[in-house]
């Protein structure tokens, strides 16, 4: 088992933060440093928002972000669409659990683009902590389902 430290609703809330900064900063370094892809037993699960292919390593969600992967030809990468604000709005979390070695949380975030265009999604996240990192080991977003 992985050495996880105990985690707080408040790195969580930390973590998002940051999240939020480098999608805004359309810093990748950053971003992909959010993520626990550093493990091939237990990868980091990630279904982005605007496809439709789950990845499980650091080169499918880095395609995600910054496109250019001939490996994902669809992807156009998603801090091209000059987001200017993403908020959270959790459901009921971030909820820790499994005696404070596990967070998880669910809601809508939105984001908007510089032209105040707005995007909604849901999501589910899960978070652990590893040598003091709050880290992603899920990440699950989709387009809100309007009838």
């Amino acid at each position: 088992m992985r050495p996880y430290q105990k985690i707080t609703k408040t790195e969580v809330t930390q973590a998002q933060q940051a999240w939020i900064n480098a999608i805004i900063m359309k810093n990748i370094e950053s971003l992909i440093s959010l993520y626990d892809f550093n493990c091939a037993d237990v990868p980091a699960l990630f279904k982005p928002t605007l496809t439709d292919s789950i990845r499980s390593d650091e080169a499918g969600a880095r395609s995600y972000f910054i496109g250019g992967n001939p490996q994902y030809p669809n992807d156009t990468g998603f801090l091209n669409n000059n987001w200017k604000q993403v908020k959270f709005f959790s459901a009921v979390g971030p909820i820790i659990e499994n005696d404070n070695l596990i967070a998880k949380d669910m809601g809508r975030y939105t984001f908007v683009k510089d032209t105040d265009e707005s995007v909604q999604a849901d999501y589910t996240f899960i978070y652990h902590k590893l040598n003091n990192e709050v880290l992603i080991s899920l990440h699950h977003s989709s387009l809100v389902w309007k009838p």
